[in-house]
Formats: C-alpha cells, structure tokens, sequence
C-alpha cells in the first residue's frame, strides 16, 4: 500500500499562491499516477488533476487549466499542486490520491488517499 501525506495549506488572501506537496511512502514501485481531488463545503469532491510517474502529460480538469500547476519530483516520491490567483471558490480541502491503474477523474479510481489538508482563501 501507498501512504500519503499532503502539506502546504493553510489561510491565504485571493489573488495569492500556494504550493501544495503529496509525498509519498510505503509501495511507491506499484504506483503509476498520483490526483489531486478537492472538496469544498457542501459539495462532492472533484477532480483536479494527475500527472503519471513515468513520464507524460500531466492532465487537468477543464476550468482547472492555466491557474494549477501539477508536477512531481521521483527522487522525493512527491507530487506537487500549485495553485495560482486564488479564489474564494478554491477554498476546500484537497486530497491526493493515487493509483496503480489508468488515471481518471473518478475517485473510484484510486487505491490510496492522503488525509487531506484545508485551503482556505480570503477576499
């Protein structure tokens, strides 16, 4: 099994940036891409983006291109999300996720998950 941890969250002002990491432990050999999924108050938890370990194009979630950056350091078994001109909107907690399979958009498709961090942003 993989274990992750995410870090980087906290309080911002809109407008502003934050970098969120994943790191990774445990089995990290079995796994093939890591997610970033958020979930706001009162609403189901969506897709941010994935990128794959061995290589390729990170993908995103249409609205979430432009402003998040996913990108990953293999040594450090890290994935990192940074999120640019944040929005009131953003405010959420975020999650990674990985799998050993085709990464998608469905949180079905994931094996393990981080326990989540809270981004919160002010106007």
């Amino acid at each position: 099994q993989v274990h992750l941890v995410e870090s980087g969250g906290g309080l911002v002002q809109a407008g502003g940036r934050l970098t969120l990491s994943c790191a990774a432990s445990g089995r990290t050999n079995s796994s093939y891409a890591v997610a970033w999924f958020r979930q706001a108050p009162g609403k189901e938890r969506e897709f941010v983006a994935a990128i794959t370990w061995r290589g390729g194009a990170p993908y995103y979630r249409g609205p979430a291109k432009g402003r998040f950056t996913i990108s990953r350091d293999n040594p450090k078994n890290t994935v990192y999300l940074q999120i640019d001109s944040l929005e009131p909107a953003d405010t959420a907690d975020y999650y990674c996720a990985e799998t050993s399979g085709p990464a998608t958009m469905s949180p079905r498709s994931y094996d393990s998950w981080g326990q989540g961090i809270k981004v919160t942003v002010s106007s």
